[in-house]
């Protein structure tokens, strides 16, 4: 088996304004950075209404649709933006994280990336907002459950902002653990620790501001590992956000690419004793190119390595 790189050209037709941080070149720097890699390349698919339905009423998915300019750009809330081709790009970003959830439980990949845009983490039930329209690892996760059977689903979400609208999507799911680190306090405002889900199916990590990579394992190690250790999931999905990398603009977390080797060697670890290795991994946040494009490689080399 290999390691399956989920993306689409689509993705790159979402335009920002200029400056904005969620931008195209984020998702041209990452492909740049995973050239050459030995990975097995797809495209992503569009995800259907049905699809998006797993989380999303279809008054949400209709809204999206009207909003969707025919040229220009339209602004859904302060930070959420959309412009010809949002809508698409979108769609491949949930259809390309059920294509990966199919080829890993499927035998057909080892692993899987799933490197598109906008990201997703922060789309809650019916409303858009922290650059995202669908949440892509709660369909994934729901896909999952529904559709092939599983009965422990586990999310990570290592993004250094918290993960409100995937906590939102499986707030009340019995089948899933929802895990989120991030700088706290910091937007959106949520993921305190007394955050525990509808039936304690929700752990939030939050780090303080300056928080570095030594910090960020001991929460991990104490934490993280412990309780996905104990729910011993079936399908292990990462919301995979690189902006806790000590470059990035938008915080103040201090991790560096060593440390998103780390902690996807452990999750890949927890992935190999309970679910025959099978992770899908989820593009979310990274605002600095460079480090982004540098954090995502290396992420993925270490998918790659455990993908066989």
């Amino acid at each position: 088996m290999t390691t399956v790189l989920f993306t689409h050209s689509d993705c790159l037709d979402h335009v920002t304004p200029d400056g904005h941080p969620e931008q195209v070149a984020r998702l041209e720097h990452v492909l740049a950075a995973l050239e050459g890699k030995g990975l097995t390349r797809e495209e992503a698919p569009l995800a259907s209404d049905e699809d998006l339905r797993l989380c999303h009423p279809q008054s949400h998915i209709d809204a999206l649709r009207a909003a969707e300019p025919e040229e220009g750009q339209v602004q859904l809330d302060a930070d959420t933006w959309m412009s010809p081709g949002s809508v698409n790009a979108a769609l491949r970003g949930a259809g390309g994280a059920i294509a990966a959830v199919d080829a890993v439980l499927g035998g057909r990949a080892g692993n899987a990336f799933v490197a598109t845009r906008p990201p997703g983490h922060h789309a809650e039930t019916a409303r858009p907002m922290g650059f995202c329209l669908f949440g892509n690892a709660a369909i994934a996760a729901r896909h999952a459950m529904e559709r092939h059977g599983l009965s422990r689903v586990a999310v990570v979400d290592f993004d250094v902002h918290h993960g409100n609208g995937t906590q939102d999507l499986l707030w009340s799911e019995t089948r899933s653990l929802f895990v989120s680190s991030h700088q706290y306090p910091l937007w959106p405002g949520t993921g305190a620790a007394d955050e525990t889900g509808a039936h304690r199916n929700v752990i939030n990590v939050p780090l303080d501001p300056l928080s570095d990579g030594a910090v960020f394992r001991e929460a991990y190690e104490d934490e993280v590992f412990p309780a996905i250790d104990a729910f011993a999931p079936e399908l292990l999905l990462i919301s995979a956000g690189f902006d806790a990398h000590r470059e990035d603009p938008l915080a103040k977390l201090m991790l560096t690419e060593a440390d998103f080797v780390w902690v996807t060697e452990r999750l890949c670890d927890l992935a190999a004793a309970h679910c025959g290795g099978r992770v899908v991994s989820c593009l979310e946040g990274g605002y600095h190119l460079e480090a982004l494009a540098a954090s995502a490689a290396a992420h993925v080399d270490v998918l790659i390595a455990r993908g066989g």
